[in-house]
């Protein structure tokens, strides 16, 4: 499967969806080297969103990656109001949709605790920094512990940088 996640993004930003960037590919933005395999977004899942999300992703042939056949993801004004979470396989790659994150809440906690960035050719939001690190620490998981240990130094040298320009 190809992986081209700024065009994933990019389509998400030009559909107008309202979502944040969370997990490994918002470390990524803020300067990690950490391999991510797909694109966590906390997302808003009312239903007039999820429709802007799946027009956004419909011509890349989405399937719903945890389900055993792999259906097509359709979505209608009616089912749309069935989902919390969205985890698909796209022609761009992995995109999974949540309407939490651990260690920093729902969409609205997590939409106040993020920031605007460029990247390529347009603006996305992504979680800030101390929040993605909180939202790492929550999860736990071995490759989460590692990646705290590189957003935190990434932090260090940040606030380093700041600091030196600053004064």
């Amino acid at each position: 499967m190809n992986s081209d996640y700024y065009d994933l993004l990019f389509r998400l930003v030009d559909a107008k969806v309202d979502f944040v960037v969370v997990g490994g590919f918002a470390g990524t933005i803020y300067g990690s080297e950490m391999v991510t395999e797909d694109i966590d977004i906390c997302c808003d899942f009312a239903p007039d969103n999820l429709m802007r999300l799946y027009a956004a992703v419909a011509e890349l042939n989405p399937v719903h990656r945890m389900t055993p056949n792999r259906r097509r993801f359709e979505l209608t004004p009616d089912t749309a109001k069935d989902f919390s979470n969205l985890y698909l396989d796209t022609d761009a790659g992995q995109l999974d949709c949540i309407s939490e994150v651990k260690g920093v809440g729902g969409f609205e906690q997590a939409k106040q605790r993020s920031r605007i960035v460029a990247i390529q050719h347009f603006a996305v939001r992504i979680l800030d920094l101390d929040a993605l690190i909180a939202s790492k620490k929550a999860m736990g998981r071995p490759r989460d512990k590692e990646m705290v240990r590189h957003l935190e130094t990434l932090s260090r040298l940040i606030e380093k940088q700041n600091n030196n320009e600053n004064g």
